[in-house]
């Protein structure tokens, strides 16, 4: 058959990229035609995405792009929005969900919805980068944004809608919000009432697979727009026993689920319910991931000293074993700055050995993420009733062998990596869904796990790490 092209977009929290997929009814061949940073801004004391910057960006990677590309899609990291005035236009820079305008609203949310109740009605865990404390800081400070707006995007959505004239919002990303209520399939019109928040921006809900108009001649068509989203669909699995770690940035652990699992268990585990292709649910908690290790390469950077993650990892590799453990998600780690600090004062804070070189730093971390992703995964799976005696390890975090070897030694279990671009291979998916190339996601991840690029790791060494284990759990400031 005729080889099918798509042209995948995918922004991360660090930088973004064109891809064009081709398929050719045997394989799925990726090509990165333009890749960019992704550098928030900080204007009077706000933290934003350059949200116009960006789409230049998605303009300068299309016209490298195939003539004859069958359709485009986007996808980006989830929780942040945008506003359209009455005539269309973008009222602000969307806000980064790393500033600090979610501090205090919590308290501030639960006094007018309580805590249960909030999740119970959305099913999300509850963290700072959620859209709803953002949304909730404007009512409360009666931002004048609120009056003027006139449309209300996930951030995907503003995109597409440049893209394609289409105000619609996407299913997946839209679930990431805490506004969107899983019960009835819809934005919760009531909470958003009781926040303060005008109702009348808030458009239709469109699924996956969603074709919305044509740029430049070619079919925009929405994959799941959450890029964690786009990202589990291309998990190169045949069975449903199976957990995922989408790894980049952020490190997304969860099952996939045929309905949302909201109830007590659920809640103490604050476990989060976010909406997937083909009407599945991502049952997942949130971890820092390479975060802590990207922002302490940046403050070594600063400070003359350039490593590449691959040096990192083989300095770790070399340090003592079990020394030390942090937890990953401590709020002290959570805004952007000065990690091996913050890290060393961790450790002294709760009495154990200080790392003071740069790979027992990076191992602190890596053993720390391995230690959290099996306290989360046995939780998870306990809540939801599962074994998944396999882990997939994907996104770009999947190349890196120690932490994959450490998550299979912590675990106990196999972990299969890859594929590295998951991302864009599940937005292509997506598209090619739509366009007839296949007949559905689990027809792709057939031919995915069939692929060459795949590697997998057994588990040994487990009695030190259960040993190991034990002391992790008494540091644990997150649960």
């Amino acid at each position: 058959m005729a080889s099918k092209k798509v042209i995948a977009i995918d922004f991360g929290a660090e930088s973004g990229r064109v891809m064009q997929v081709a398929y050719d009814g045997s394989g799925l061949h990726i090509e990165e035609l333009h890749r960019f940073a992704n550098t928030p801004v900080t204007a009077n004391g706000t933290l934003y995405w350059d949200a116009l910057r960006l789409f230049h960006d998605i303009q300068v990677g299309v016209k490298m792009a195939s003539p004859n590309a069958a359709s485009i899609g986007i996808d980006t990291w989830g929780v942040d929005y945008a506003f359209l005035d009455r005539d269309g236009r973008l009222l602000a820079n969307p806000v980064h969900y790393r500033d600090k305008s979610w501090e205090g609203m919590m308290d501030w949310v639960y006094e007018r919805i309580p805590r249960r109740e909030l999740y119970e009605r959305t099913g999300l865990q509850m963290i700072p980068v959620n859209g709803i404390w953002r949304l909730a800081s404007l009512a409360k400070n009666n931002s004048p944004l609120l009056d003027a707006a006139h449309t209300y995007l996930p951030i995907s959505d503003l995109f597409n809608y440049w893209m394609s004239g289409s105000k619609t919002s996407e299913f997946t990303h839209a679930s990431t919000h805490q506004i969107y209520n899983p019960h009835i399939g819809n934005w919760d019109f009531d909470l958003l009432g009781k926040l303060g928040v005008p109702t009348k921006m808030f458009g239709e809900i469109v699924p996956p697979g969603t074709r919305l108009g044509e740029y430049q001649g070619i079919p925009v068509i929405v994959p799941a727009t959450h890029d964690t989203g786009s990202a589990v669909v291309a998990v190169p699995t045949t069975t449903a026993d199976y957990a995922y770690i989408s790894s980049g940035t952020w490190s997304l652990l969860g099952l996939e689920l045929p309905q949302p699992v909201i109830n007590d268990a659920a809640y103490e585990a604050n476990a989060t319910n976010e909406g997937g292709m083909e009407n599945t649910w991502r049952f997942l908690k949130n971890i820092a991931g390479m975060w802590l290790v990207q922002q302490c390469r940046a403050t070594w950077a600063a400070a003359g000293q350039v490593y590449e993650y691959a040096e990192l990892a083989q300095m770790a590799e070399q340090a003592a074993a079990f020394r030390t453990f942090i937890d990953p998600d401590d709020v002290s780690f959570y805004q952007p700055g000065d990690m091996p600090s913050a890290i060393r004062q961790f450790c002294e804070q709760t009495r154990q050995h200080v790392p003071v070189n740069v790979g027992s730093m990076t191992r602190v971390i890596y053993e720390s993420l391995a230690m959290k992703y099996r306290y989360v995964l046995e939780q998870l799976c306990r809540v939801a009733g599962r074994k998944a005696e396999t882990v997939h390890i994907i996104g770009g975090g999947s190349r890196n062998a120690l932490l994959c070897q450490m998550t299979a030694d912590c675990t106990g279990r196999v972990v299969v990596a890859g594929p590295a671009e998951a991302t864009a291979l599940g937005n292509a998916i997506v598209q090619l869904v739509a366009l007839g190339e296949f007949s559905n996601m689990a027809e792709a991840r057939t031919l995915l796990s069939k692929g060459e690029g795949m590697v997998t790791y057994e588990p040994s060494n487990t009695a030190a790490w259960d040993e190991a284990y034990e002391r992790f759990l008494k540091i644990l400031t997150v649960k």
